[in-house]
């Protein structure tokens, strides 16, 4: 038996015991996650140096403060996410139980990528361990050092539960050749058709966290200055290795030199006129990635950076101007520091140029108008649409993060995470009584029992509604009962004082001055 194998063998089997159930289990196995990367930071900003040249300050603002939301938000909520959820009633079904039971789904394999190879490998898990799954964690091999850190998971949480299977391609193939109950794969769309078609052969659902090439429209009306501040940020962080970074502006030609040159500001800003030697700037993850993008550049036209050093995985900020759309560097995922800016004469042919390629993970637009903004969601597709920032839409636990398309299938974050690696079964719980309502469906099918089907099932009884109403009737029968009780003491009253007998009628005394009579 293989490696990987025995890991997926020894997970179902410690499923199969049930221990995951509880709510207590669960609840525990998250707080030891939280506690492996507190007591484990100096190790992960470590490894996070050696594979991306991330500061110990950029791993703890992009790859651990998030997560820690994750499993804060988990502990807080599960015991009202895992609740039975009560659903509306026919009149056949009035007297019966009739809810959502959300279970788990048994063993997840989550195959995480090497950007973020923390937060996109771990956040996954957050939502398994909630929604009571044993999990399977193939961390990514390009991020090697981090990986060799997630090692160190099984020393934290159940060791059989969970299992950490680290190597290459072949422990990946291998992996994908045993039968899970879902798998979570972040990464390309290449390797995610290849995922897909492995698990079809066990018919097991997937979660794809796939990319593209995420466009970005900067209207020509907006405040360019403060557009093109944030455009810098989302691109160039993590040497431009983010899934839902900018791929590429779409502006009018009359904007570009502005753009350009605000972009140059940002960037001597945020990096210095070296960000070779600057501390948050990062690097290509190797050398085959290096020689990628570095191609990409072929055949357009630089405006800002361009330059590279191979040895260190360094490539500068760049920007590339008048880039035409059947380009090299258009052709594909980008994911590095390159930012071809495309003209076209205006949101109408913005919108179509967007619409002519696969949908993206995100579609980001600047604009001062709420009327452009409105027209860019309504006559496009993406993952997600967010106007005047970049990326921040990621933090936001209430906002499902997933992609639609080419750029990825399901969602998580929050409870998204939570439903979307549980199994939401239907309960109906009926009681051996009433049998005569049942006569409309046993054979003979006469014209009066479907008369009688049609009021039974196709008429929705909303409990939540008559219970309102029924409070609402209530408070008013216990106003009317106090509206007369007050007018007969306070009748009772006047005839009281006028035969000077008050001390005959304590009770009532109190009554009235209880009522403010």
């Amino acid at each position: 038996m293989s490696r990987e194998q025995l890991a997926v063998q020894k997970a179902r089997e410690a499923f199969l015991t049930g221990r995951s159930k509880p709510l207590e289990y669960r609840i525990k196995q998250l707080k030891n996650l939280k506690r492996f990367i507190t007591e484990r930071a100096t190790d992960i900003s470590e490894a996070l140096r050696k594979d991306l040249y991330k500061s110990e300050n950029a791993t703890q603002m992009f790859e651990i403060i998030g997560l820690e939301g994750e499993i804060n938000l988990a502990v807080s909520n599960l015991a009202e996410w895992a609740a039975p959820r009560p659903v509306n009633k026919n009149l056949l079904t009035i007297s019966d139980d009739v809810y959502i039971q959300p279970e788990p789904l048994g063993v997840v394999l989550i195959i995480g990528a090497w950007n973020y190879p923390i937060a996109v490998t771990l956040q996954p898990l957050v939502g398994a361990i909630a929604a009571g799954n044993a999990a399977v964690v193939k961390p990514s091999e390009v991020s090697s050092h981090t990986a060799k850190v997630m090692e160190l998971l099984p020393h934290y949480l159940d060791p059989e539960m969970y299992q950490v299977v680290t190597g290459g391609v072949p422990e990946t193939q291998e992996l994908l050749k045993q039968r899970f109950d879902h798998i979570f794969y972040t990464g390309n769309s290449t390797v995610g058709k290849l995922v897909m078609e492995a698990a079809a052969h066990h018919l097991t659902p997937v979660t794809l966290e796939l990319g593209g090439k995420s466009p970005c429209y900067i209207d020509k009306n907006c405040d360019i200055r403060i557009a093109c501040r944030r455009i810098t940020w989302g691109k160039y962080m993590n040497c431009g290795q983010t899934c839902i970074a900018p791929d590429y502006i779409l502006c009018e030609s009359s904007i570009q030199d502005k753009v350009i040159n605000e972009i140059q500001k940002c960037i001597q800003e945020f990096y210095t006129n070296d960000p070779k030697s600057f501390a948050d700037y990062g690097r290509i993850i190797n050398q085959r990635h290096f020689k990628r993008i570095m191609a990409l550049i072929e055949g357009s036209s630089v405006a800002i950076g361009g330059d590279g050093d191979e040895s260190e995985c360094y490539i500068a900020p760049t920007v590339l101007r008048d880039v035409k759309s059947g380009s090299k560097v258009m052709q594909e995922e980008i994911f590095g520091p390159i930012l071809p800016i495309i003209t076209v004469n205006g949101l109408k042919e913005a919108i179509q140029f967007i619409n002519e390629r696969e949908k993206p993970l995100a579609l980001y637009v600047f604009s001062s108008s709420s009327k452009v903004i409105k027209q860019m969601i309504s006559e496009t597709s993406s993952g997600a649409l967010l106007a005047n920032d970049c990326l921040v839409h990621f933090t936001i636990s209430d906002l499902p993060f997933g992609g639609v398309g080419n750029s990825g299938t399901g969602r998580y974050h929050g409870k998204y995470g939570f439903d979307q690696l549980s199994h939401l079964r239907s309960c109906l719980i009926k009681k051996l009584n009433m049998e005569g309502v049942n006569q409309m469906r046993y054979p003979p099918h006469t014209t009066e029992k479907l008369r009688w089907a049609r009021v039974f099932l196709l008429k929705q009884v909303n409990l939540a509604r008559w219970r309102q109403m029924a409070q609402v009737a209530l408070l008013a029968a216990l106003a009317a009962f106090v509206v007369k009780v007050r007018c007969f003491l306070q009748t009772t009253w006047v005839n009281v004082v006028n035969k000077h007998c008050i001390i005959m009628f304590p009770t009532g005394y109190l009554i009235l001055g209880y009522l403010g009579v």
